[in-house]
């Protein structure tokens, strides 16, 4: 345990340590090689005029570098892999894609995304809403607040772990300690094995991943509302709207444009979601979803790069229009700042 804390103080120590001493030293060569000061007018405006030309580059051109090796190449490479065969040593062609289209589990993935897709979303966005509205009227809102967004800091693996005891099974005569069972059993009925159950295991699934992102969208949405003009409501209760009116139609066309970016920002999770799939059913009882399955083609079973990589590239397909829709509403909603 000393160990490893020495090992992540000493991380923290040369990567904090290493970027501060290339922007200091960065920032004093340019300073070095054009001096603005102790040389003549005309020299110093030029020197100014050159600083400024290459200190945003000096300090943008690592992240740029960064990016392209981290982002930019693995996209390029996966697309490269994904017209390979298994082992990445002859051309195939579109022969994965090909497969793809005709494999039972993998549109079985496709049609259980497009249910997390309708599910999550929608449930994320319309509770924290519901809820950012309800707590903004009480006096102990925050803690409220504060205990709902507490999910978001979790892990979806350890969030995986809680929702796992919740749902434990034990053998008919055995005491229960997963709290669903325990319930059920308590009310008179029969214990069930709740992420085995074809198809009603995806919703089970699907609640961990709201109970995490309710919060996430409770926050944004609550930073909106408190946007919405007081002028609006005080002059909808002097005509004599009803809360339900006031909510309806005069706090939700206000906060639209970040209803749509948290849904869309969900919804690009939900397209990758992999860990809660991972953690609770591997993919078993029908509950595969692609970014899992692309991990089984691409690390398991001898590994098959080919197949795998067409799984990340039609994900990445499926996620890029809405990411470009996300960042143009995101833009217009901060008037392109």
């Amino acid at each position: 345990m000393a160990a490893q804390i020495f090992s992540a103080i000493l991380v923290i120590f040369i990567g904090v340590g290493g970027c501060v001493a290339y922007f200091w030293g960065a920032n004093k060569i340019v300073d070095v090689i054009f001096p603005s000061r102790g040389v003549s007018g005309a020299t110093a405006v030029d020197n100014l005029r050159r600083q400024g030309l290459i200190r945003p580059w000096l300090f943008v051109g690592p992240a740029m570098i960064i990016l392209t090796i981290y982002l930019i190449y693995p996209v390029v490479e996966t697309l490269r892999l994904s017209f390979m065969d298994r082992g990445s040593t002859s051309f195939v062609g579109l022969a994965n894609y090909d497969w793809a289209i005709g494999d039972r589990e993998f549109r079985n993935s496709i049609l259980n995304n497009v249910l997390w897709l309708a599910v999550v979303p929608a449930a994320c966005t319309f509770l924290g809403l519901i809820i950012a509205v309800l707590t903004d009227k009480i006096w102990w809102g925050t803690i409220a607040k504060s205990l709902i967004f507490l999910p978001l800091a979790i892990s979806f693996v350890g969030a995986s772990v809680i929702w796992k005891f919740i749902y434990e099974y034990r053998g008919e005569g055995q005491v229960q300690i997963g709290i669903l069972n325990a319930l059920i059993t308590r009310l008179g009925g029969d214990p069930q094995v709740w992420i085995s159950l074809p198809f009603w295991n995806n919703f089970f699934l699907m609640i961990i991943l709201i109970w995490i992102q309710t919060g996430f969208a409770m926050v944004i949405l609550s930073s909106a509302l408190r946007g919405i003009p007081e002028e609006t409501i005080e002059a909808a209760v002097i005509d004599g709207a009803s809360p339900f009116q006031i909510f309806w139609k005069i706090m939700i066309p206000q906060i639209w444009g970040t209803i749509a970016v948290v849904w869309t920002t969900i919804t690009i999770l939900v397209l990758k979601v992999f860990d809660i799939v991972l953690t609770m059913t591997n993919g078993q009882w029908n509950s595969q979803v692609l970014a899992n399955l692309m991990f089984d083609w691409m690390f398991r079973g001898g590994g098959d790069f080919g197949r795998g990589a067409t799984i990340a590239i039609i994900i990445m397909i499926a996620v890029l229009p809405i990411m470009i829709w996300n960042i143009r509403q995101a833009n217009k909603e901060t008037g392109g700042h």
